[in-house]
């Protein structure tokens, strides 16, 4: 077995060791083609500065939110941003700014592009000189996820599908994060990085274990990068050399260590992944693209149910020492459902502090809900997940979401009727491929059972 890396370095925080409830408003602007589908402009969001008012009488006293390039590319104003940033610093709201959210940027580059990193540095500067009251960034929403998705699955710009472009997507990604921050910080010298990643882990059948302890190595990789631990003896340098990336764009990051404040643990019930060799037993549309096999949703498989936040958050602490975050908790679905998987985050970001994790935050992830999930915003569907609000009216209408959202916001435990039933992920009917477990005992089932289903989702 490929092991980690087990010594890591207790960063000096200045973060508060207090735990806050945070919200976040679904702002990714995502390419396919020469479209870009703009969350906050199909939600009516930027359209609505009253959001912010409703967002602050939950309690919410920060908030996740996007000051997008392309956004900035395509208007060449500031106006919008003036007008809503503003509005969040007098209603009391510290934003946390985002400036790529599963993007490329404008049309005149992209992430393949050589010089991508020195383009969105001098946008992140130009922010930063507007706004020096702004604290805290995500420059990069979920890099790692943005890569896989661009450069290796082929759905988002631009469109390649090999292990050396999502390599190379990866770490242009975190180079422009390390040169944004710099930027930043020239400006603002205590301005924090959150770092965000959907935190999923991969697991398989036997056969394919190799694999996925690869793939559970190649997760962290955008962490490790920051934090300069990938030399010559990590377990992905090899990797990345045999995928034709240079020795030089690998070290740079060792020479060059940026490690984050806080880390955002990103997770939703379909993040932890299985995958498995008998693909004659499944569905031609989980065939993976990295190799000869399935991937499926890890819930949808076998008896254990997803891993639940408290094991990222403690894997992640444990790795880094570094402050953590929940910086996403969203479920697709019923509001039954969306208010048991909030609770369960909760519950379990206790868990962990007891614990000793520094678990500094939660984040109410899409408060105005999301577009196209459910096909990974690659076309326009007309699917959309209300989240703690619907936005299908003429204005925002609360949904029962928020009478939880406002009870943890105020430092209580979440109560609601629909806590007295467990979630779909931890139900016997969530099981729609069966066989896992008994191969596991040494049990090669010929023929486990398929059930089709409606798989639920969720945004990122």
């Amino acid at each position: 077995m490929i092991n980690i890396l087990t010594e890591y370095d207790i960063w000096e925080s200045r973060v508060s060791p207090t735990f806050e409830v945070w919200g976040g408003v679904e702002c990714t602007c995502n390419r396919v083609g020469d479209r870009y589908f703009d969350q906050m402009e199909i939600s009516g969001h930027v359209h609505r500065s009253y959001d912010i008012d409703q967002v602050a009488a939950l309690g919410i006293r920060t908030l996740r939110t996007g000051v997008l390039w392309e956004r900035y590319a395509r208007d060449r104003s500031w106006k919008w941003a003036d007008e809503r940033l503003g509005h969040l610093e007098r209603a009391g709201i510290r934003p946390i700014i985002g400036l790529l959210h599963h993007g490329s940027g404008p049309p005149e580059t992209g992430l393949l592009d050589p010089e991508f990193p020195q383009k969105f540095a001098a946008y992140a500067a130009e922010v930063a000189e507007r706004y020096p009251w702004i604290d805290a960034y995500t420059p990069i929403n979920e890099p790692n996820t943005t890569a896989r998705f661009s450069a290796r699955y082929g759905l988002w710009y631009p469109h390649h599908q090999s292990t050396e472009s999502y390599l190379r997507a990866l770490l242009q990604q975190m180079k422009a994060t390390v040169l944004s921050m710099q930027a930043i910080r020239r400006v603002r010298s205590d301005a924090l990085l959150i770092q965000t990643e959907d935190a999923g882990r991969i697991a398989g059948t036997e056969e394919l274990r190799p694999v996925w302890e690869t793939l559970n190595l190649r997760r962290w990789l955008p962490f490790d990068l920051l934090c300069g631990r990938v030399d010559a003896d990590h377990p992905m340098f090899a990797y990345m050399l045999a995928e034709g990336i240079s020795e030089q764009e690998i070290l740079w990051f060792a020479d060059h260590p940026y490690p984050p404040d806080v880390i955002g643990v990103n997770y939703y019930a379909t993040s932890d992944r299985y995958i498995d060799h008998r693909i004659h037993l499944y569905p031609e549309t989980l065939r993976s693209i990295e190799g000869p096999y399935v991937d499926v949703d890890a819930v949808r498989v076998g008896s254990e149910g997803v891993a639940g936040f408290y094991e990222p958050l403690w894997e992640t602490w444990s790795r880094y020492g570094i402050p953590v975050a929940i910086t996403e908790v969203h479920l697709g679905g019923d509001v039954e459902e969306q208010i048991r998987w909030l609770a369960g985050a909760w519950e379990e970001a206790q868990r962990a502090r007891a614990d000793g994790v520094q678990c500094v935050a939660l984040t109410v992830w899409a408060l105005m809900g999301s577009y196209y999930w459910n096909q990974l915003v690659t076309c326009e569907n007309g699917h959309y997940e209300p989240g703690v609000f619907d936005v299908q009216h003429d204005k925002p209408v609360k949904t029962e979401l928020a009478k939880v959202v406002e009870q943890i916001a105020a430092g209580h435990a979440p109560r609601h009727h629909a806590l007295d039933s467990a979630g779909w992920w931890l139900s016997e009917q969530r099981v729609h491929f069966s066989g896992r477990q008994e191969q596991r005992r040494g049990v090669d089932l010929d023929q486990p059972e398929c059930i089709t289903c409606s798989l639920q989702t969720g945004s990122s």
